[in-house]
């Protein structure tokens, strides 16, 4: 693992970080990507640094030499939205044009509550993510 990483897994508890989000709304929001997360990736969600709740972990190495390890799918609450970490591969817009309301980035799209979104849509988008990273990045 590079040690400039700086988003590392650590030991907070998922729990008590979800605990200490305000408002309640965007709490419940985050407790029920949690779930959802958990259900699509068969891993449980761990910390990573301080307000990245993540699920899988993969191995990357780029053409330049750098490496490390991230999660494969995650989420954060903002001041002002949600961040989901997920993965671009080449089928990601055809998801979001179904999402719903979102913005995007390269590896991050954000939404202002899961009640904009269509949930299987985001489903969907999670497993694909997952196997992209997995394909592009397999265990070694």
């Amino acid at each position: 693992m590079s040690t400039s990483q700086k988003t590392l897994p650590t030991d907070q508890s998922v729990d008590d970080f979800l605990s200490q989000i305000t408002p309640v709304t965007k709490r419940t929001d985050c407790e029920q990507l949690r779930q959802i997360f958990e259900e699509m990736t068969g891993q449980p969600a761990v910390m990573w640094g301080e307000n990245i709740v993540g699920c899988g972990h993969y191995h990357y190495r780029y053409a330049s030499g750098h490496e490390g390890d991230s999660f494969l799918v995650g989420f954060s609450p903002r001041k002002t939205n949600i961040s989901l970490y997920l993965a671009t591969g080449i089928e990601r817009d055809q998801y979001l044009a179904r999402l719903g309301k979102h913005t995007s980035g390269k590896s991050c799209i954000s939404i202002t509550k899961l009640a904009d979104v269509d949930l299987l849509v985001l489903r969907e988008l999670i497993v694909h993510s997952v196997a992209f990273l997995e394909t592009t990045y397999p265990k070694y």
